[in-house]
């Protein structure tokens, strides 16, 4: 029995809501501590590169002070590449002087057990300069501000979160030779994996709602229930560290890869509804499968905003083979009712319907593909823009990485959205993508090079 009842609500839930519940866990916290059940805590930042960096703490430390007045986290962090190693743009170089601390602030509404180590608990926590001031660029902080800006006109809304993964040996080969959509059998060679991965994911305890097999080789889907957006976001990343956690014990490779090969793709596909402040529920209109008039002027945001910020949706170089190649990737920008081969789907029907924006790829960081489509629907609703016609192309999404990064820096739209220092520093760590992408050589080039001698 874990020490703290850490169990996530579903549904809508304000900051307020969240703030509160935050304040009722450190009681708990304090407890776990004094009786040794809980003995380590680590601090978990969501960074610009949809992974977690970390600080571990002992218990009592951490109530002591990181509780109290937060800890320290080098802000060379979020001037970074994958690699990290740091990057040469004026838009990262206020994490690179001098290569200071920022400061963890816990938020305890987010505890959850370490599903790989007794006694241990993970918290994720924002990032704020040591005089207090918020980091925008920070993702959880850029979703955090259009979650209070929703709320502003009163909307709340609630996220399901769809994320693909593909299992595979160390050197990337798939650990099934054939595709695995709605498989019972076929599932046989990864039974034993996948019994550990299920094992970490109910100790971990954060509301899986379902998991099946996906279209390709050695590909599953793992899907948590409707829940406030930070939660949302937050343990998707704390699943995808669950699982990958468990995969490395078999000696296996978990991959969340936006392509593992041409003419595959994994997806973040994002399940948006909207509420007010009580929990009633504004996406139906007058019947149980149309849209309300408030959730079409938000979907026809988010259409129109779409291909500016692709590079939010497909960070990576490895996003665009995805979307070139993969099936039912969304390159063109409409919308459909129940229908997969749109970007957007309307699902559901009456209190359950929804928008399942499918833009995204695994690659991206979750807190800033939903920071990116709340601000893009809410302008939608301020600006009382009109859906399009059901099925009818309003443009399309960018095909190549570079015409996407030329795209995001000359959209006027985008920094309106997000705010100038989020959108520049996308700008920056994609522009570092790209410049990286032209420095390997690969068997491709190889053969290519062959066929030219």
């Amino acid at each position: 029995m874990t020490p703290l009842d850490h169990r996530r609500p579903t549904g809508p839930r304000t900051l307020a809501d969240r703030a509160r519940r935050a304040s009722a866990m450190a009681g708990q916290l304090r407890d776990a501590v004094a009786t040794g059940a809980a003995r380590r805590v680590v601090c978990l930042v969501p960074d610009p590169h949809a992974r977690f960096d970390a600080v571990e703490l002992s218990g009592q430390s951490f109530v002591d002070t990181a509780m109290v007045g937060g800890y320290g986290l080098c802000a060379y962090l979020f001037g970074t590449n994958a690699e990290r190693e740091v990057i040469n743009a004026s838009a990262v170089d206020q994490f690179l002087g001098g290569y200071g601390d920022l400061r963890l602030r816990p938020d305890l509404a987010t505890l959850a057990p370490d599903p790989a180590r007794a006694g241990v608990w993970l918290v994720v926590c924002d990032v704020e300069w040591p005089d207090g001031r918020a980091v925008p660029e920070a993702p959880r902080t850029a979703l955090r501000d259009q979650l209070a800006a929703l709320e502003q006109v009163d909307l709340v809304p609630s996220i399901g979160i769809e994320h693909e993964v593909t299992f595979t040996d160390p050197s990337g080969q798939p650990l099934t030779r054939t595709g695995l959509d709605y498989a019972v059998h076929a599932l046989s060679p990864l039974r034993t994996l996948l019994t550990t991965v299920d094992e970490h994911l109910d100790r971990l305890d954060i509301g899986l709602e379902s998991a099946r097999g996906e279209v390709h080789p050695g590909q599953y889907e793992y899907v948590l229930r409707h829940r406030d957006a930070l939660a949302a976001c937050d343990d998707a990343m704390l699943q995808q560290l669950a699982i990958r956690t468990a995969a490395s014990t078999h000696g296996a490779r978990a991959g969340y890869l936006a392509a593992e090969a041409p003419g595959t793709g994994s997806s973040c596909h994002v399940h948006l509804s909207l509420s007010d402040p009580g929990g009633a529920p504004l996406v139906a209109g007058s019947k149980p499968t149309e849209m309300s008039t408030l959730f079409g002027h938000f979907l026809a945001g988010v259409l129109r905003a779409a291909p500016d910020l692709t590079p939010f949706w497909a960070p990576t170089w490895n996003s665009y083979v995805r979307l070139r190649t993969a099936p039912f990737s969304p390159r063109t920008v409409s919308w459909g009712t129940d229908n997969r081969t749109t970007a957007v789907r309307l699902a559901g029907r009456g209190p359950t319907l929804r928008m399942e924006a499918r833009f995204a790829g695994a690659d991206a960081q979750v807190h800033l593909v939903v920071a990116a489509l709340i601000a893009a629907g809410l302008s939608g609703i301020t600006e009382r823009l009109p859906p399009p016609t059901e099925g009818r192309v309003q443009g399309d999404l960018p095909r190549t990485p570079w015409e996407a990064h030329h795209r995001l820096a000359t959209s006027k739209l985008a920094p309106t959205l997000l705010g100038e220092p989020v959108v520049e520093h996308k700008l920056a760590l994609f522009a570092e993508e790209l410049a990286q992408s032209l420095d390997p050589v690969t068997p491709w080039h190889r053969t290519h090079g062959d066929l030219r001698a």
